[in-house]
């Protein structure tokens, strides 16, 4: 079975001020796709989401995804905290997501999130909003399997529109 884990960052969620609403949309569609993820777990922004995220990345789950710490405020440090467990990165994903949220709140270009892959677990900072994480959802969820199938040694998916002059083999080898 796939494993997966929620990390919260979020100094007034840990203070117990208000409550997590990225966590449980997280955990809904990680589980209506079969992954077994527990609770996700909330800490304070800065130094206690590096701590986490090492916790986390040790027992090796197959995806992990953040939500919080990703603007411009001092204590934002989500990405940075993240960024050296990273042995792979994936732009592409934050650069979607990113692009996704503009039209509905132009401030989504000031997330700085990561995505890659830490060893073998999928790793994605997502925005501390619903709107941003439903934003991630929205980009993850068709290329999803795709990753996890990459990362396992799988092959391309034959493209759908080879043009004239660049014409596909789905037998060919790809990178």
């Amino acid at each position: 079975m796939l494993t997966a884990r929620i990390l919260i960052a979020s100094t007034r969620a840990a203070r117990g001020e208000y409550a997590d609403r990225t966590g449980p949309v997280l955990r809904d569609w990680l589980a209506s796709r079969g992954f077994d993820v527990p609770a996700p777990i909330v800490v304070a922004d800065g130094h206690e989401v590096g701590r986490a995220l090492r916790r986390a990345l040790g027992e090796e789950p197959d995806v992990l995804i953040t939500s919080g710490g990703t603007g411009i405020t001092p204590t934002d440090s989500t990405p940075e905290q993240t960024a050296p467990h990273l042995t792979c990165e994936l732009p592409g994903i934050i650069d979607a997501i990113r692009r996704r949220g503009e039209a509905a709140a132009p401030s989504a270009i000031l997330s700085r999130g990561v995505a890659g892959m830490a060893g073998r677990t999928f790793v994605v900072n997502l925005p501390g909003s619903t709107g941003g994480v439903r934003d991630g959802i929205a980009v993850l969820d068709p290329v999803l399997d795709h990753v996890l199938d990459q990362r396992d040694g799988g092959g391309h998916a034959a493209d759908p529109h080879p043009t004239p002059d660049t014409p596909h083999d789905p037998q060919e080898p790809t990178a």
